[in-house]
């Protein structure tokens, strides 16, 4: 989870507003803003002011002298703080705030309890799930992330297929009966549990070809457009966790994506499972913040 620590120190006033005909002093305005996510806590420690009035920028307001607010979208926000002395004497500060979503989940903590936090955007298995029992996906600004519960063991060297609608239009990329709904713009293929040195297939980025009705892809160069964090093994079940760099791949920019996984024996021998169901419509993850 991203957090940003920013200090004001403003003193910020008209003569005229800051000071009355006895040259009463104006308060010092001093606050503190900790930003996560959309919910922002401000610690105002400003001198000299026995009330305040905040205006957070969003057409709502505060009297409490350190309150905690939550915006309802990202974008760019001015909050005010009105600072009044005894006297009646006035000062103000505002800062500048860009609120964007956030992701809970840590690739480096070597814990997959984050994802625990995620209740939206989740897969169950279905009949056709084969040794698939559970995804679930979250997004921010850079990244999309994602999470795949799964019968087997990581030295089976399964072969991943993450087929990607990035525009999600159906009128661009393969059409295929695997998974419906989406013209499919990306494929990524190889042995994601392995590691690349390791790894006969190693995980590799293709991009759509030709007729829309034709399997035909260009293996492109790279391969920083996927992370892999956390994997655990434990009775004869695997939990692993990755992100995808949406600047990394083409068309992945836009507010929704379509996807779906298939499995499939080191071997290529045999397909083991997808997710969803082989011949449903593949999943749509909303990124509109």
């Amino acid at each position: 989870m991203q957090k940003k620590l920013l200090y004001i120190f403003l003193l910020l006033c008209a003569a005229t507003a800051c000071k009355k005909d006895n040259n009463e002093p104006a308060p010092l305005v001093v606050y503190t803003v900790n930003v996560d996510g959309y919910t922002v806590t401000f610690n105002n420690t400003s001198t000299g002011a026995t009330s305040w009035k905040w205006d957070f920028g969003d057409s709502t307001t505060s009297t409490e002298k350190s309150p905690v607010h939550t915006y309802k979208g990202k974008g760019k926000y001015v909050p005010t703080l009105y600072a009044t002395s005894a006297a009646g004497v006035v000062a103000d500060g505002s800062t500048v705030l860009r609120i964007s979503k956030t992701s809970p989940v840590k690739l480096n903590d070597n814990s997959l309890a984050d994802w625990d936090t995620i209740s939206q955007n989740m897969i169950t298995a279905g009949p056709a799930g084969g040794v698939f029992k559970k995804a679930k996906f979250d997004y921010d600004g850079q990244s999309m992330y994602f999470y795949v519960e799964m019968t087997g063991k990581v030295a089976d060297g399964v072969i991943f297929d993450v087929y990607i609608d990035s525009d999600n239009s159906a009128g661009t990329g393969l059409l295929t009966a695997l998974f419906t709904g989406g013209g499919y713009d990306v494929l990524l293929e190889g042995q994601l549990l392995l590691k690349p040195a390791t790894a006969a297939i190693p995980m590799a980025m293709y991009y759509h070809t030709g007729a829309q009705t034709s399997f035909s892809f260009d293996q492109q160069s790279g391969t920083d457009f996927y992370s892999i964090g956390t994997v655990q093994e434990a009775n004869g079940v695997i939990r692993f966790e990755g992100k995808l760099d949406r600047s990394k791949i083409k068309g992945f920019t836009g507010a929704a994506i379509r996807l779906g996984m298939v499995a499939t024996t080191s071997d290529w021998g045999t397909q083991l499972g997808t997710i969803p169901d082989e011949g449903a419509p593949s999943f749509l993850l909303n990124m509109p913040e």
